[in-house]
């Protein structure tokens, strides 16, 4: 039977080769790609992807046509969110919201 030392001592030396085996393999990686970098003529950038511009959004920034217009002072209002105060106190007249239609 072997000794809890005798163990230890076989665990730290496969540690250290498996340290050794990885940096072996991370060196020739490296030396792949820099080889692959150098064929190609890339730069770290390229890699990095930072040349590459993000695509807009769609919906970012897009305007929506007004539905609705206020004919004494000219103001709009889209539809979409809350209503505007000028609006709201038409509303509250007594008049409809077909009357603002553009």
């Amino acid at each position: 039977m072997t000794s809890l030392q005798d163990l230890l001592a076989q665990r730290a030396e496969i540690e250290k080769k498996i340290a050794e085996a990885q940096r072996e393999e991370r060196a020739a990686a490296i030396a792949k790609v820099r080889t692959l970098m150098a064929e190609y003529g890339l730069t770290a950038a390229d890699i990095a992807g930072k040349n590459i511009a993000p695509k807009p959004s769609k919906a970012a920034g897009s305007k929506v046509a007004p539905k609705y217009r206020n004919a004494a002072t000219g103001d709009t209002w889209s539809g979409r969110g809350l209503q505007p105060k000028w609006l709201k106190a038409a509303l509250a007249e007594g008049r409809r919201l077909e009357d603002f239609a553009v």
